[in-house]
């Protein structure tokens, strides 16, 4: 439409209307293209995040109206009516309508949503997507390998791996990032739709936690897939050992959406490990989908260059670190999912007064924690130092860096046990901490093998008497044990598997 057009069509219709249309055009070649081939790329473009919070609201109407929920059906309708009509929007409009819809999701809509996508919908895009509408073959496996990804962002568990294929440059790397707790269920069921279609003529898929999307998927026997896990030992309970406990999932759906059905492989950094996966993924015992062959994300322990440029990093970071003793703090994560907290227990000022004329203290809470400690501003980037999302290095790098680890729950004391270094377990919330999640250990046995504390005082203690103390013998029992698959060989072991050989 040429200029004197849009004039006439002013003059007739009214500024108004025209505009309107204008606008309804270009949200109709927006919704042209409903196929989003690489995620990484266009995860957070405009027309791409356009298209599927559209859909996604439609999606949340239509559940509410099979709910018989009026009133969120019509809210669901207006913001379906809104983007419609007033395409396109910017980022931040987005991201408000993306709220919205968030705030119109309920229990029974989740519930809903999963059981049409995860059942009937996801099931029939493999199908699809895995044959030729022409033959109506199947396609053929094609060299690529899939990194699936709970967050956004490649997760450490995964990187290894990634970068090891990357570097060998025969498979096309495809990384799908789901954005748990930033965009709405509806909206991440439709990213969903788009890595099911990928894993259709995979090599490969890579996972580091569980998920139920391909739960009532029946793979085709050349794509191999492969849990990788988020650790290495595993102190806390998890999965289906947690079953029907107060916040988590009952027997009942882990029976109906087992998030741990349908791999190939999960890896094991050793077999004093295998009843512990057996039980948080409810296998039969000898399961052979469970191998020790260890953990991929330890292989750059293993490696003098990496280690190297660790310490480059932590000493462009802090330079006054030469020279002193590194106390690391890695402790796991308290409350729900959606409340995370970081525990505030440990005492900085008490530490500072005891150990700082030789040590540093380095904190790195969980990554998902959404609450952390703050450290006192007196020793604030002087003795202590809150690595966890500023410093640039991650925890395998400050474990590396370390010269012993406080922790407690946090299975990060299985992949520090590997340098045979001090290992040191402050539970102060032991009983609380055991009642609501559970524990497949001891207090008496961790402290067999490393130096268990509920206080302060005593953890102190032990850190200035720890030449005497330490009982290095126990950390070598402790990794013979249950790390013996890390040898700096697990990756290739993972590749040789997904490949054949």
């Amino acid at each position: 439409m040429g200029f004197k057009d849009v004039i006439h069509n002013i003059k007739k219709d009214g500024f108004s209307n025209v505009y309107q249309v204008h606008k309804m055009k270009k949200a109709k070649a927006l919704l042209a293209d409903t196929y989003i081939p690489n995620v990484k790329q266009s995860a957070w473009d405009d027309a791409a995040v356009y298209h599927r919070r559209l859909q996604a609201a439609r999606n949340i109407r239509d559940c509410h109206l099979e709910l018989n929920d009026q009133d969120r059906a019509k809210k669901a309708d207006a913001i379906v009516y809104r983007m419609e009509t007033c395409a396109p929007f910017t980022k931040k409009e987005l991201s408000d309508i993306n709220n919205e819809l968030k705030a119109l999701q309920t229990h029974n809509l989740n519930s809903l949503l999963r059981d049409k996508y995860i059942k009937d919908i996801l099931p029939q895009e493999y199908k699809r997507a895995m044959t030729d509408p022409v033959s109506g073959e199947d396609r053929p496996v094609e060299d690529k390998v899939v990194f699936l990804q709970p967050r956004s962002g490649l997760n450490l568990s995964c990187a290894y791996m990634y970068h090891t294929l990357e570097k060998g440059g025969k498979y096309q790397l495809h990384l799908h990032e789901m954005y748990r707790m930033i965009i709405s269920d509806a909206e991440r069921y439709l990213l969903a739709v788009d890595f099911i279609h990928d894993i259709a003529t995979a090599k490969a898929v890579f996972t580091h936690t569980f998920h139920d999307y391909y739960d009532y998927i029946d793979f085709r026997p050349e794509t191999k897939v492969i849990q990788l896990w988020h650790g290495c030992g595993i102190i806390k309970k998890l999965g289906i050992s947690n079953a029907d406990t107060e916040g988590r999932r009952t027997s009942e759906e882990y029976e109906e959406f087992n998030p741990y059905k349908n791999y190939d492989l999960v890896v094991m950094p050793s077999e004093e490990e295998r009843w512990i996966f057996e039980d948080m993924m409810g296998l039969e015992k000898g399961d052979p989908v469970l191998q020790a062959i260890g953990v991929s994300r330890t292989d750059e322990f293993f490696d003098e260059e990496y280690k190297a440029n660790c310490y480059k990093k932590l000493y462009d970071y802090i330079p006054q670190a030469k020279g002193k003793k590194l106390i690391l703090y890695a402790p796991t994560y308290r409350g729900p999912d959606k409340a995370r907290y970081s525990p505030d227990e440990l005492d900085v000022e008490k530490f500072a007064k005891a150990l700082g004329e030789d040590h540093l203290l380095l904190f790195k809470h969980h990554g998902t924690a959404k609450t952390v400690p703050e450290i006192p501003e007196k020793y604030r980037d002087k003795f202590a130092f809150d690595m966890t999302r500023t410093s640039g290095m991650d925890i395998n790098e400050i474990m590396v860096v370390s010269d012993m680890i406080i922790s407690d729950y946090s299975s990060v004391v299985y992949e520090f046990s590997l340098f045979e270094r001090p290992i040191i377990y402050f539970m102060f919330d032991l009983e609380e901490y055991d009642d609501s999640h559970g524990m497949y250990y001891t207090y008496e046995e961790l402290a067999e093998y490393g130096a268990a504390f509920k206080d302060n005082d005593s953890m102190i203690d032990y850190i200035r008497h720890i030449d005497e103390r330490f009982d290095k013998e126990k950390v070598v029992e402790f990794k013979k044990k249950f790390m013996n698959a890390c040898d700096g060989h697990s990756t290739e072991r993972i590749i040789k598997f997904f490949e054949g050989k």
